[in-house]
């Protein structure tokens, strides 16, 4: 038990917290990262409906409203953002409100209620209006603890924006990341903006006016953070897909200067083949007749040097002309 306290006419006394509405009194008791045991008797002391209890004791659930006869249980997700690790933490927090009494329960990671306590102790007109002070008094700091998020991933998507250009390596993945996260606070601030609308219903006519004023506040401010962080994910899904389209053209301007290389090597290939070709007639006859065997047809001709010449001559000349044609040359 991380606090219990009875307030009369919004004021904290030392009156008993086991019995709630007595005298118009609220008793307020806040657990923070509570047994099952603890629970347990938390549930039987005020009634709590048993799929209340069993939902604060296995927790991870989305931000909902159960109306339970009188009984209220709103679950509720907070989120927190580091600076260091440039991420976005999560937590878990779970409000029971009834006739005269207010139960919170804050799970591991959750931001306490510690601030919220001492607000509403140091305004007792808000405390007159009974539980559903309480209740919107922690919707309201919820709510309100967003806004550092909603800030630090503005930073982090202006980050991205400037190192998408930059051809950063480690781009995508944090773009990856950063959209879970996102998704992740989406899912805690979009339920939201129906469990005020359902508290709102519940309320009715017949609710107080000005507790019913204070909601419709937090849940103009849901809306307001639920719309930007729709805004980011659109960004980040056009950021992906600007990432990979420049990925891509990196891709095709690689191999595009890959096929020029090859297309370039190629060329001086056909010509060094070409002009190989042209040598070889030359080389092959100067090679025979340059084997020095005594029988040798033409070798003791007069006309026979000049003759070797001309042919070597006119067939690389015809060698030549044939590559030239084929534009090997």
């Amino acid at each position: 038990m991380a606090d219990s306290a009875c307030y009369v006419d919004g004021v904290r006394t030392d009156g008993p917290t086991d019995a709630p509405g007595e005298r118009g009194a609220t008793v307020w008791a806040a657990l923070r990262s509570p047994t099952p045991v603890e629970i347990r008797r938390v549930a039987r002391q005020f009634g709590l409906h048993a799929l209340t209890e069993e939902d604060v004791n296995e927790a991870h659930q989305r931000a909902k409203l159960e109306v339970y006869g009188a009984t209220l249980a709103v679950v509720l997700r907070t989120a927190r953002y580091v600076e260091e690790p440039e991420k976005v933490e999560f937590g878990e927090l779970h409000v029971v409100t009834g006739p005269g009494f207010v139960v919170t329960v804050e799970h591991a990671g959750t931001p306490t209620l510690d601030d919220v306590r001492r607000r509403l102790e140091a305004d007792p007109q808000s405390l007159r209006l009974g539980p559903g002070a309480v209740l919107h008094a922690v919707l309201d700091d919820v709510v309100d603890r967003y806004g550092p998020v909603v800030a630090g991933l503005e930073n982090d998507i202006d980050e991205i924006e400037d190192e998408l250009f930059d051809s950063s390596p480690t781009v995508s993945r944090r773009i990856y990341e950063l959209s879970r996260e996102v998704m992740a606070f989406q899912r805690a601030t979009h339920p939201l903006a129906g469990v005020l609308e359902q508290l709102g219903d519940h309320l009715g006519q017949d609710g107080d006016v000005e507790l019913r004023h204070r909601l419709r506040d937090v849940h103009d401010h849901v809306l307001r953070v639920d719309s930007r962080v729709e805004a980011f994910r659109v960004l980040l899904q056009n950021a992906l897909a600007v990432h990979a389209t420049l990925v891509a053209q990196q891709q095709n301007d690689e191999m595009r200067r890959l096929t020029e290389a090859g297309y370039q090597q190629n060329e001086q290939v056909k010509r060094i083949s070409a002009w190989a070709a042209v040598l070889f007639v030359p080389t092959l006859v100067a090679t025979i007749y340059g084997m020095n065997f005594r029988h040798i047809p033409e070798l003791r001709w007069t006309f026979g040097y000049p003759l070797a010449l001309l042919a070597m001559v006119v067939i690389a000349l015809v060698v030549y002309r044939m590559f030239r044609r084929r534009h090997w040359l």
